[in-house]
């Protein structure tokens, strides 16, 4: 289960997660280091494209940093803000200052050298994950779970 957790998304929008993911599956991708934005960016192509055929469906991407970082949140959120001048790219960025070992250990995640992508309900259920940069082997299996449980789009 994903567990509940508050932040704030780039544009200064708060939410309680799982709860507040906007889709009825959400594409959750945890990143822990600023140089993981590489390996971030490799799932964004598939996601829109699953985003239209399912409009159910939505992608999100959670910088994951300790909550011993928080006296620096406005240098860290701002700098991030204005690196990314799309604002529906800094509405799906949720940045998470938490016990950064609590929400690793809940959701059984031991590596932090690379990125972790969880297809998550608003209930917090975790349907699928993966890590690392995205593959055709990996988008295959995960629209397989997203078409289980997704109807698409009317053609």
């Amino acid at each position: 289960m994903f567990p509940q957790v508050r932040g704030q998304n780039l544009n200064r929008q708060l939410y309680t997660l799982p709860r507040d993911l906007e889709g009825d599956l959400n594409l959750v991708i945890l990143a822990f280091w600023q140089r993981q934005q590489r390996s971030v960016d490799t799932w964004m192509p598939f996601a829109e494209k699953v985003s239209t055929e399912h409009p159910g469906f939505r992608v999100y991407e959670l910088p994951v940093l300790d909550r011993m970082m928080i006296p620096f949140r406005f240098a860290i959120d701002g700098g991030m803000r204005s690196g990314i001048p799309d604002s529906g790219v800094r509405g799906r960025t949720i940045t998470l200052y938490l016990n950064k070992s609590n929400f690793l250990r809940s959701l059984q995640i031991t590596d932090q050298d690379t990125i972790h992508s969880l297809l998550v309900t608003q209930q917090g259920q975790v349907l699928w994950r993966a890590e690392g940069d995205y593959n055709k082997e990996k988008g295959e299996g995960l629209e397989a779970v997203i078409e289980a449980h997704l109807p698409p789009s009317d053609p």
